[in-house]
């Protein structure tokens, strides 16, 4: 074969080899992309799933007496503050 003709078809070759290189890149760069975008998208509240919970969340219906003076406490209502 002609060595003119053998490096105009490694030419074609490699410049076709480089195109299809250049596109998968590309598009997997635009697959990447999109998926961070979804993931750090800002969350509406509701489509967000919480996990874990209270064990006994019936706990909280009603605050115990410490609880009650932290709250005092913490607002300046404690009963000491006034004396």
């Amino acid at each position: 074969m002609d060595p003119e003709t053998t490096k105009n078809i490694t030419y074609i070759v490699g410049v076709a080899s480089f195109g299809v290189m250049v596109w998968f890149v590309s598009k997997r760069a635009m697959m990447n992309r999109t998926e961070m975008l979804e993931k750090s998208a800002p969350k509406v509240a509701g489509e967000d799933t919480l996990e874990g919970g209270a064990r006994n969340p019936q706990q909280f219906d009603e605050p115990d007496d410490d609880a009650l003076e932290e709250m005092a406490k913490l607002l300046g209502e404690d009963s000491e503050d006034e004396s």
